[in-house]
């Protein structure tokens, strides 16, 4: 699985068949803070991602 993390670099991992949040939190993101597109699309932190499948990981700034 290729991942495009929110610094910008870039990471393959060989999991597979695990949830979003699992990922992220593997990685040491916390899900709450970033928005993950798998494969172009949008996705939930419940959605599974396998081998084959690309990540996008965008971390989110909001202010007041």
């Amino acid at each position: 699985m290729r991942i495009a993390l929110p610094d910008g670099s870039k990471k393959e991992i060989a999991e597979g068949g695990a949830s979003i949040e699992a990922i992220l939190r593997n990685l040491g993101i916390n899900p709450e803070e970033v928005i993950v597109a798998k494969n172009g699309k949008i996705v939930s932190e419940e959605e599974t991602a396998g081998c084959s499948d690309e990540l996008k990981i965008v971390r989110f700034v909001h202010g007041g």
